[in-house]
């Protein structure tokens, strides 16, 4: 499932999409407001996280901005837990829930799971290339109802991949997105990642697009 995550805290973001991504969530990210306003009216979102102390447009804008514009993910503004005013503020702005810096892990991951099933947003948790199944709960892939046997890079590798269909991602992102931080992410890596999991699914499921990326389309 795709959250935007709007924060400008670039520790704080960083510990947020490294709870989210081991939840089984795909985190998109933004440092500023203006970033996140693109992102999100753009992109198909189950729900963003927007903190309100943003540089370039401040939060309260963007939120005023994606409601104004119809947009109806749910929004979990972040703010300082004495900043009473300003939660008040993003509810009337159309948030749809709060919580105060600063916060646990799983009190986010908990609210942002009950806001998405009260919007009833939830997507299928199967992905579907071809005759390719990738079962985003089960962490499972399946090729014309076969297993395959993948090791755990190579399907993240593939899951990413399949999330953000349509779009070229470079080695770069998939780095940052598949690997630990502990782990060498040499361009290098992913190519050989990438040619055994072409092996095991085929090799047409995956495009490169040289000097780019590659791309599921």
């Amino acid at each position: 499932m795709r959250l935007l995550l709007i924060e400008d805290d670039e520790d704080l973001r960083s510990e947020i999409v490294k709870g989210l991504t081991a939840a089984r969530f795909v985190v998109d990210e933004a440092a500023d407001g203006e970033t996140g306003l693109h992102l999100a009216e753009t992109g198909d979102y189950a729900a963003l996280v927007l903190d309100l102390g943003l540089p370039v447009l401040d939060g309260l804008s963007v939120l005023t901005a994606l409601r104004e514009g119809g947009s109806t993910a749910p929004i979990l503004v972040l703010t300082a837990r004495d900043r009473w005013r300003d939660r008040v503020k993003g509810l009337r702005a159309g948030a749809d829930d709060y919580l105060g810096k600063p916060f646990e892990a799983e009190e986010l991951h908990a609210r942002l799971e009950a806001l998405i099933r009260r919007s009833g947003r939830q997507a299928d948790p199967c992905l579907r290339l071809g005759d390719l199944e990738i079962d985003l709960s089960a962490r499972a892939v399946s090729r014309g109802g076969v297993p395959v046997a993948l090791t755990p890079n190579e399907y993240r590798l593939l899951a990413f991949l399949a999330l953000h269909r349509g779009k070229v991602v470079s080695k770069t992102e998939l780095g940052e997105h598949v690997y630990a931080e502990d782990v060498d992410r040499d361009p290098n890596v992913i190519e050989v990642t990438m040619a055994r999991l072409r092996k095991k699914i085929g090799s047409s499921v995956i495009e490169t697009i040289r000097g780019h990326g590659y791309l599921v389309a």
